[in-house]
């Protein structure tokens, strides 16, 4: 049990800790305030490139659907990788 000192210093406490810090002062110069880094735009791939895949390996492009997927032959397995294309690089 706290006593009755104790209870009225962690009372005063509670009470001195929730008062408002005043307003913040916002630096244009500080590291939070920037913006993210704009991302690359998505690798474009053309039938017949030569492409490496993380998880399949080395393959060519036989056919390309817009932005949205390319259809990759890799070595006898075909496969259809949609966009973004993170894990697909044009060698």
């Amino acid at each position: 049990m706290i006593g009755h000192g104790a209870a009225a210093l962690i009372g005063r406490i509670l009470k001195v800790m929730t008062k408002s810090a005043g307003s913040r002062r916002h630096l244009p110069s500080s590291p939070f305030n920037r913006q993210a880094p704009a991302s690359p735009p998505p690798e474009q791939f053309d039938v017949g490139d030569r492409v490496s895949h993380d998880q399949f390996g080395l393959g060519r492009v036989i056919g390309v659907e817009g932005e949205h997927a390319v259809l990759i032959d890799f070595s006898g397995r075909q496969g259809r990788i949609l966009s973004p294309f993170s894990k697909l690089t044009k060698l």
